[in-house]
């Protein structure tokens, strides 16, 4: 999905031009991938605009830079207050944010030491990241012949961007064989993820998702799912799952901050359930949509109004 330029991006402290916001190509960041990131949304709702999770995306973007050991020079208020600021400045209603933390210029090698820790904001319209059509018939995905990372190799927990390598590399199979998405196994053969999304399927009425030792990020959606389904009183259960199980589910979903909730229709052409979004899966959506557009009540505190913006330093 091709990006959509806005007039702002928040860098290191100040608002910079979309053209002006540039890095140096021999930063640390370019040649190993040495970054953490976030991909959260804004929706529009019947207030107004609203960040999602913003809190608890920050708060991931925070661990994951901790296990890099990337010291961020910001607090998570001063994050979650650029965000906010940004979307309002962008004019973005509706759209995404991507805030990043990657080692810029000042040294090359393995040992990252002695580059700078950088941070950038960008904040964009963006649509349905599957399709405008997936979030009601669902798509086509396969098993990747790519394994998700085995334990203690490259932490799956943190959101780093070498580690989407893997998932560059799921995604680009997947779409050579004529699929949407492709779901990876971990390295003992169970079900991990899908190259940028979490995994749930239903069976006999319980919704089960694979664990976090199976190589997955704990996704923030996938959170949102698991309570939202908690609450209306579907059994959630988190375990291994033998990829076989997949073909045989009644219903399968992605979830993730860019694909919100799709369903699948078919893994490996082989029709999941019906073949069509389930209802198990359809009632989940419907409680997730209304609480982001803001027709129920917000009663976990999930959305964070869009503020107009205050003057800040430009350059």
């Amino acid at each position: 999905m091709l990006l959509t330029k806005t007039e702002w991006i928040w860098m290191n402290g100040e608002f910079v031009k979309w053209d002006d916001a540039r890095i140096h190509v021999m930063s640390h960041v370019v040649s190993y991938g040495s970054s953490v990131f976030e991909g959260m949304r804004i929706y529009k709702t019947v207030n107004g605009p609203a960040a999602f999770r913003l809190a608890d995306h920050t708060e991931r973007l925070f661990n994951s830079a901790k296990v890099y050991r990337m010291k961020i020079n910001f607090t998570p208020a001063q994050i979650d207050n650029a965000i906010l600021e940004l979307a309002s400045r962008n004019g973005v209603e509706e759209g995404y944010v991507r805030p990043i933390v990657f080692r810029g210029y000042g040294t090359l090698g393995v040992d990252p030491t002695a580059a700078p820790i950088d941070v950038a904001i960008a904040c964009y319209p963006w649509g349905r990241y599957l399709g405008d059509d997936a979030i009601e018939n669902g798509v086509s995905v396969c098993f990747s012949s790519w394994n998700r990372m085995a334990p203690n190799t490259i932490p799956a927990m943190a959101k780093g961007g070498g580690n989407y390598l893997n998932s560059a590399l799921i995604k680009l199979e997947a779409r050579s064989h004529g699929y949407a998405e492709g779901i990876a196994l971990d390295v003992y053969g169970h079900v991990s993820e899908g190259s940028g999304e979490n995994i749930f399927m239903v069976r006999k009425g319980t919704l089960i998702t694979p664990t976090f030792a199976s190589s997955i990020l704990p996704g923030i959606t996938r959170n949102t799912v698991i309570r939202l389904a908690d609450e209306m009183g579907i059994k959630v259960i988190e375990e291994n799952i033998p990829r076989e199980a997949i073909y045989f589910a009644d219903e399968v979903f992605l979830t993730g901050s860019a694909a919100e909730i799709t369903p699948i229709a078919q893994v490996d052409n082989i029709p999941i359930g019906s073949g069509k979004r389930g209802p198990i899966t359809h009632q989940l959506q419907s409680a997730f949509f209304d609480i982001v557009a803001g027709k129920t009540a917000d009663k976990y505190g999930w959305l964070t109004p869009v503020p107009k913006p205050a003057k800040v330093a430009v350059r």
